[in-house]
């Protein structure tokens, strides 16, 4: 530590050649101690932030520099490889554990409470020097994202401080530096700004009232189950975007009911499976994958584009009311939608059968003119048809060769997931940013936007248990309720599925896992013969105090077996 002391009381003549020092102190295992950091860190930082960009870069080279040795047995860095050496991963996850376990422990061990992460000056200069070790990963792929998340920020950020801060670009804000927010987070935060901005939209929906005219304070959809997508895709299409902004209230024709939020999520339901339903010919289901894309349609009409547009209000309309949706898209989907580029790799998310084929054409080794036979003229299918689009201009008459193949992938690839579906996505993207565009959404990663979405796959019911509140009577220690958890903690994945789309409208699991999920189990009366109901509006599961385990047991499989209405209030 005392070399590390000298270079820091000379940080301004500091030379290319002292970058090896930072590393050198980085990998000082003393940096993890908590009491020996406490001090050092800050000067680190210091020092790292204060040098110039072209240094900074250069020091990122030597991260990402591959370890070998001379012939002398010296250490040589090379910062040109290509594939991520393992050495190399190990040093770069320490490097990025450094700087997590000093902002965990300046978090968890400050004296002064008051004093929240973002006006802990230590914490934001390491959170600024953690920014420059995720660009770089963003680059290299040395670690997974995840591991710049940092639990103690998550459990302690103030969201109603911090997120004003970033949209007025007032001081420090961690939404700057997203990637250390996990997707609970950044999911409570978007909450925030969607339960503000339908604040705003309700108050000044009663004001204008007061000077113009009854304006509805809601975003009311009245639609006839018969013509569910018709009448959502004409009410939809009259609305502003300040309209989209307000919170929704969905009332089914002849139906009665208030929209406590169960209504809303039988509508999303209903629409998203008439909408991916073959007979629309909006999107295409791949086996291999079990996920859909767009149908490459080149006659498509402006009808058309209409309903693409309004899938991608509902999808925003969903995020924007926390509901969370049974939906197959493709991983590529969520990465154009936060504009990120796809490419070959991607592409076997999509269609691995031909993302290997065209991995093997760039391998081929003999001689591809004669062995493959083909031009840069291709044949796509649609619906029952096919349709031949060329590549380039001029495309029939272009033979594939050995010396074209590589710029024959790219515009393969370049073609199935832009040019075959440009208007298509293009129509789907405006309908989304209608409702969330300038949004918090900007903070999410494509995999946390599909989470958002499509809600978590886990489904951790002892997490469930710990967090279910109860009513009416019971209690944690009564006994029906133990009997209801024994019971429940027994059964299959399917089952647990159909119990919480029983209770809750859906089978989904809300991002941040079933301890965010606000469940209650009430008292529905004695025993009795009759099974158990829910209110799917507020997550409530009602229950008869039944005489038996058994009759518990069965009362349940009984409800949840036929859940798709039967007993859901």
């Amino acid at each position: 530590m005392l070399l590390f002391e000298k270079i820091i009381a000379k940080v301004e003549t500091l030379t290319e050649h002292s970058l090896i020092i930072f590393l050198m102190v980085l990998l000082n295992p003393l940096l993890m101690d908590p009491v020996e950091h406490h001090d050092i860190m800050p000067k680190l930082c210091d020092a790292l932030l204060a040098q110039p960009l072209a240094f900074q870069k250069r020091l990122c080279s030597y991260i990402s520099a591959k370890p070998t040795t001379d012939d002398s047995n010296v250490l040589i860095l090379d910062p040109d490889q290509e594939v991520p050496h393992p050495v190399t991963c190990e040093f770069f996850q320490h490097y990025v554990s450094v700087f997590q376990q000093f902002i965990t422990m300046r978090l968890l061990l400050r004296a002064d409470e008051s004093i929240t992460p973002n006006k802990n000056e230590a914490v934001m200069k390491a959170t600024k020097c953690l920014e420059i070790l995720c660009v770089l990963n963003e680059e290299k792929q040395f670690v997974s994202f995840t591991e710049f998340y940092n639990d103690a920020v998550n459990e302690q950020i103030e969201i109603k401080e911090d997120f004003p801060r970033y949209k007025t670009k007032d001081g420090f804000s961690f939404c700057n530096y997203a990637f250390i927010l996990n997707p609970a987070t950044k999911s409570d935060i978007l909450k925030v700004e969607s339960m503000v901005q339908m604040r705003h939209e309700l108050q000044d929906a009663f004001f204008r009232a007061l000077f113009i005219g009854v304006n509805s304070p809601y975003l009311v959809l009245e639609i006839r189950r018969s013509h569910i997508i018709r009448d959502a895709l004409f009410q939809l299409e009259s609305k502003t975007t300040k309209d989209l902004k307000k919170q929704l209230r969905v009332q089914f024709v002849g139906e009665e009911g208030v929209d406590e939020g169960g209504v809303q999520k039988e509508f999303f339901q209903l629409v998203v499976s008439e909408m991916f339903d073959p007979k629309y010919g909006m999107f295409t289901f791949n086996e291999e994958t079990r996920t859909c894309w767009f149908i490459s349609n080149p006659l498509v009409d402006e009808a058309q584009l209409e309903e693409y547009r309004l899938i991608g209000r509902l999808i925003g309309l969903a995020i924007y009311n926390s509901v969370i949706l049974d939906v197959r898209f493709s991983f590529n989907l969520y990465k154009k939608l936060m504009g990120q580029e796809v490419g070959l790799e991607d592409l076997k998310n999509l269609d691995p059968t031909l993302a290997h084929g065209l991995k093997q054409l760039l391998d081929f080794e003999g001689d591809v003119e004669s062995a493959f036979e083909r031009t840069f003229q291709i044949e796509n299918e649609y619906l029952d048809g096919r349709f031949t689009y060329d590549l380039k201009p001029g495309g029939a008459d272009v033979k594939l060769t050995s010396e074209n193949r590589k710029e024959f992938v790219d515009l393969y690839v370049d073609f199935i997931f832009n040019k075959s579906v440009e208007r298509q996505f293009n129509a789907f993207k405006e309908g989304f940013d209608n409702v969330c565009a300038g949004s918090a959404i900007q903070l999410f990663r494509p995999e946390e936007v599909e989470q958002l979405i499509c809600g978590s796959s886990e489904l951790d019911f002892e997490a469930l248990e710990r967090v279910t509140q109860y009513d009416g009577g019971f209690t944690k220690d009564s006994s029906i309720i133990k009997n209801f958890w024994e019971i429940v903690h027994n059964f299959t994945e399917g089952q647990k599925k159909k119990l919480l789309f029983f209770a809750t409208g859906s089978d989904r699991v809300p991002i941040g896992g079933l301890s965010k999920l606000q469940f209650v189990i009430a008292k529905n009366g004695g025993d009795s013969d009759r099974l158990p109901t829910s209110h799917t509006c507020f997550n409530v599961l009602l229950l008869c105090e039944y005489s038996s385990k058994q009759k518990l047991e069965e009362s349940l499989l009984t409800a949840i077996e036929n859940s798709k209405g039967f007993g859901m209030i």
